[in-house]
């Protein structure tokens, strides 16, 4: 496994540990279908699907990870979501999230910028 799949595979882990805390049952991790791939499903305390994208970034990036989740990544992430709901026949409410994983500073913590409903 290289760097760039462990640091994203360690960026999901904070963020559904985080979503735990908050209260967020993790429904499906790496959920893979013929049209894409979504980091994370997740319900809320309230009952709200969420299909959370993880943009993780090394100390050198330049840009926000956000900037990466781009319009054609928005359509295949609402594709997978759509089969997703078909094959669990969810029929609750749904939304889109972006976590963005910011590495460890001085003080040795991940920062986590959490968008709710990003698109």
């Amino acid at each position: 496994m290289n760097e760039r799949k462990r640091r994203g595979d360690r960026g999901e882990d904070a963020v559904a540990a985080m979503l735990e805390k908050q209260g967020c049952t993790i429904e499906a991790r790496q959920y893979r279908c013929r049209w894409g791939e979504i980091d994370l499903i997740a319900r809320t305390a309230e009952g709200v699907l969420c299909f959370v994208e993880v943009k993780t970034r090394s100390p050198q990036a330049i840009a926000p990870p956000r900037e990466a989740v781009t319009p054609a990544k928005q359509r295949k992430l609402r594709d997978a979501a759509g089969w997703y709901l078909a094959q669990t026949g969810w029929d609750g409410l749904c939304r889109f999230d972006v976590a963005e994983v910011y590495p460890a500073g001085a003080g040795g913590r991940r920062q986590i910028n959490y968008i709710t409903g990003a698109f």
